[in-house]
């Protein structure tokens, strides 16, 4: 029953996720429309965005893997929110975590992405691969650093579990306060871990993949249809999937919803503030930055690690 009971609240779970994904995405939108002088789309736009196409049909079929890419991408951004724990201290939103999860999670990370890219190759447009490449090439380029990051820290807290290093963070914060968080006990693993989450978030100056004004066709245009109620889905999971984890990773969790709301928020609006003030990179660009200073900032973490 408790199993049962478990899994219905992490599904409630995962829908609010994907509500607070889209409100979050209308938010963002709504910012960067004043910055520039607009007035922007309604915050709720990305609701309307998603129901609009959700009960739509499609004739167009590029093959099997065009098909399984939206369902790859939903579903890795699924699987990875619900191994890590959202509120720790309440047993049901603590994710069905277990010794050695965060190798799992980071494999969920690029589950989704490794799939849109597949199904995209699939496609017919031209411009397709093009996406596929500059995106393939800048996540490896930014797993680099974020891998040290978390290289550093399971050295530091002796455990692959997400769930073990919060509350090796929680023992440090009733000596240091919020001085045990990884942020601060490892700082050069969180410069590189938050250098690489600009990259992973492909916001300006980051956002070489869709490219607008550039290559603002191909998997854009082709994925249309329900298809693309799958994307829209995945993407807002997948990016609250992404800033809980770097709660627990760096700011020592939450015990509460507000405290995670208020972390979370704060994570994810990193990024907004970055892309704009930046315009964007070229593709060389955008690799050449996460091969420098971010990998710098990981290897000298790990050094400092294995020094100590």
């Amino acid at each position: 029953m408790d199993t049962l009971l478990h899994v219905i609240v992490s599904l409630i779970s995962l829908m609010v996720a994907l509500a607070y994904g889209l409100t979050t995405g209308g938010v963002v939108r709504k910012i960067m429309a004043r910055i520039q002088g607009r007035i922007g789309p309604p915050v709720y736009q990305p609701f309307i965005d998603l129901g609009k196409v959700l009960f739509l049909r499609t004739g167009t079929h590029h093959g099997v893997m065009f098909i399984l890419g939206p369902v790859f991408r939903l579903a890795g951004a699924a699987g990875f929110y619900l191994l890590i724990p959202v509120i720790v201290g309440v047993p049901f939103l603590e994710g069905f975590h277990f010794s050695g999860d965060l190798l799992l999670v980071m494999y969920f990370m690029f589950f989704g992405s490794l799939g849109m890219a597949l199904g995209a190759a699939d496609g017919g447009h031209p411009h397709s691969p093009i996406g596929v490449g500059r995106g393939l090439a800048q996540m490896t380029a930014y797993e680099l650093p974020f891998g040290l990051a978390v290289v550093a820290i399971v050295a530091s807290s002796g455990s692959f579990s997400v769930f073990e290093i919060v509350e090796h963070q929680r023992a440090a914060m009733l000596t240091k306060g919020v001085l045990g968080w990884n942020l601060f006990q490892l700082p050069f693993a969180s410069i590189a871990a938050f250098l690489a989450l600009l990259g992973m978030n492909m916001y300006p100056p980051f956002n070489i993949v869709g490219a607008p004004t550039e290559i603002p066709v191909g998997p854009a245009t082709e994925y249309n249809t329900a298809f693309q109620s799958l994307q829209m889905s995945g993407r807002a999971i997948f990016a609250i999937a992404k800033v809980v984890l770097f709660m627990n990773l760096f700011l020592g969790g939450a015990h509460s919803i507000l405290e995670a709301f208020i972390k979370t928020f704060f994570i994810y609006m990193w990024s907004i503030f970055v892309g704009a003030v930046f315009p964007r990179f070229r593709p060389e660009q955008s690799i050449r930055f996460f091969l420098g200073w971010p990998t710098a900032a990981g290897v000298l973490a790990v050094a400092l690690i294995l020094w100590r």
